[in-house]
């Protein structure tokens, strides 16, 4: 990330200085539109993590719920084939286990509100079982590329999204987002297995040696096989969500207000019949809320202002000037190329240009440029807000391949939507 960090400020800085020096810039000059970046996107960023704090609260505080009543455990034990093999490291009935699963599960629906608290759970139980503190461990950085691979089953967001924009089918980048999503998915898992070999797993300075004591857990280690379900029980759960896609392909407008509520009342519910004190239990585990969203907040400065400043500097549009007649043979427009470069750097920058396009009387939702741009969306993840997000929340400042591996699933990501859009719609 240090790279990264200073890659992107560097340009962004060249590019304006290039055109502030030439003469080419307008009104505001280049050097005023960078400085103006920096403020507004530090004072965004505050913004954007004070804005976490609420939504953190809520479902940090409906999950303290769920884990009082053993849900996680019984998430964890319901998907353990899979989760056991995946994460070989992480005890099978450690709330790690049931946070990862509802992260993901909240990621497959669509609800990223929903998965970013239950992803900094995840992380916060994962680092309980670190040995080298401020060092991602495999484990980390595997759920992480899950995640920065956008593992989506229901794009609830861009299909209403594009119903808004007077689309005659929403649904339809149903199709193109799975294929999509599941193969980025794929990629990010195999990069993972693969990167780790470049990037071993050593002590950082000053760090606690792979001997150290790390919360207790290892002395009495959680027995992996008690308690599993049997496979025909978790094959069956997996049919059973499977099986609601056609539902929510046929009533998905219907269903998508439902979902939020339903799940908070659905959590609360839960703890009843498991007799825990819903009220103290969820006030106990909201208060982590406030503390998550102030420790990310220095994160979420220096990568909001990086990508400001690439933005106003000009830089973006010079790389998409440059690389855009290239990109058109291979099946990205011009278009959609700010999009998939925007994606994995800025959400809401790639939402604005997502909306601008699928609402432009002159392209539409249903062009071929429009249902790339939502397959996009769809499938693919704000790749460095993550990062930033996720290892902030635990201060790891050693991150190993977590980058190269998110960036190779975002890369297939793109190149599976080009695919399955060119396939379906070209």
């Amino acid at each position: 990330m240090n790279t990264v960090f200073l890659v992107i400020v560097l340009s962004a800085f060249l590019v304006a200085a290039w055109q502030q020096l030439g003469g080419t810039g307008g009104d505001p000059s280049p050097m005023d539109a960078l400085s103006r970046a920096m403020v507004d996107s530090a004072a965004g960023s505050v913004e954007l993590a004070l804005g976490l704090v609420g939504v953190m609260t809520l479902f940090l505080g409906l999950m303290k719920v769920a884990e009082a009543g053993g849900m996680l455990t019984i998430l964890a034990r319901l998907i353990r084939p899979l989760m056991v093999r995946l994460f070989p490291d992480v005890p099978a009935d450690h709330p790690a286990m049931g946070a990862m699963i509802l992260n993901i599960s909240a990621n497959a629906l669509g609800l990223g509100n929903a998965a970013t608290p239950f992803g900094i759970r995840a992380m916060q139980e994962l680092n309980k079982l670190n040995k080298m503190p401020g060092t991602a461990t495999d484990s980390m950085v595997l759920f992480l590329a899950i995640n920065t691979s956008s593992v989506t089953l229901l794009p609830t967001g861009v299909i209403a999204l594009r119903a808004a924009a007077g689309s005659a089918d929403p649904a339809a980048i149903l199709p193109t987002t799975l294929f999509a999503t599941a193969c980025s998915t794929a990629a990010a898992i195999g990069a993972a297995l693969l990167y780790r070999r470049f990037f071993p797993l050593t002590p950082v300075s000053g760090g606690v040696s792979e001997e150290g004591v790390v919360s207790g857990l290892d002395e009495a280690p959680l027995p992996q096989g008690e308690g599993a379900y049997p496979l025909w029980v978790s094959l069956l759960a997996l049919g059973g969500l499977l099986a609601l896609i056609p539902l929510t392909v046929l009533y998905g407008k219907v269903i998508a207000p439902w979902i939020l509520p339903g799940l908070m009342v659905g959590f609360l519910l839960f703890g009843v019949v498991r007799r825990v004190s819903i009220y103290e239990v969820f006030v106990e585990g909201a208060k982590e809320g406030f503390q998550v969203a102030v420790r990310i907040i220095p994160y979420l400065v220096a990568i909001l202002v990086a990508v400001g400043m690439f933005r106003a500097s000009g830089a973006l549009d010079a790389l998409v000037g440059a690389i855009g007649a290239w990109t058109l043979a291979l099946g990205m427009p011009a278009e959609a190329l700010p999009m998939a470069l925007l994606r994995p750097l800025s959400g809401s920058g790639a939402y604005g240009v997502m909306a601008s396009i699928i609402n432009d009387p002159a392209i539409g939702p249903d062009s071929y440029t429009g249902y790339l741009v939502t397959t996009l969306q769809g499938s693919t993840e704000t790749t460095f807000y993550v990062l930033a997000v996720y290892f902030g929340a635990v201060q790891i400042k050693r991150i190993r391949h977590a980058l190269w591996t998110a960036l190779t699933a975002d890369l297939v990501a793109i190149i599976a939507a080009v695919a399955a859009v060119s396939w379906l719609f070209a």
